[in-house]
């Protein structure tokens, strides 16, 4: 699968040989672009049977763990040069996920907001952002933002997106 768009674009902003947390990993889509970068990825999520291609690469750890059971932060006190997520909202995550990045770490984010529901799926509010939302929370969270934007997009299919690019100070 090709990675998102704005990932691509915004991952030079990633310090060399950092280490990355792809969060709701999927079939690695993310996890094979920074490879490629010469970054060590850390993959998680739920499902980790779409990464076992990737088990026996030396740059990847993949953890199995479901980020929504109420279940500790898996990763307690790691640190990550950037935190990658697409497609995914879990609210309750973010300071984890904010508290995750080393200082200068980069945070890509690009998920699904209200509006999308007339496209499909995700249509529940609870895995929609609100409008200015995502903006809204990384700044309240001591993150400063190199990009924002709230849009629709075409491809790989209709959706109503917000996309984040930002740095811990």
């Amino acid at each position: 699968m090709t990675p998102s768009p704005w990932i691509a674009r915004w991952a030079p902003l990633i310090a060399p040989g950092s280490t990355i947390l792809d969060i709701a990993a999927g079939s690695g889509r993310h996890t094979r672009l920074f490879l490629g970068r010469g970054h060590h990825v850390t993959a998680v999520d739920r499902d980790i049977s779409r990464l076992a291609n990737l088990e026996s690469d030396p740059g990847v750890e993949i953890v199995s763990a479901d980020l929504e059971d109420g279940s500790a932060w898996p990763l307690p006190a790691r640190r990550f040069g950037a935190v990658v997520v697409t497609n995914y909202l879990h609210r309750p995550l973010w300071p984890a996920l904010f508290g995750a990045l080393e200082p200068g770490g980069v945070l890509l984010y690009e998920t699904f907001m209200v509006g999308n529901e007339r496209f499909g799926e995700p249509s529940n509010p609870a895995f929609l952002l609100r409008d200015g939302e995502l903006l809204d929370v990384a700044r309240e969270g001591g993150l400063s933002v190199v990009a924002y934007e709230a849009t629709m997009r075409s491809d790989p299919s209709p959706a109503m997106v917000q996309r984040l690019a930002a740095r811990r100070p």
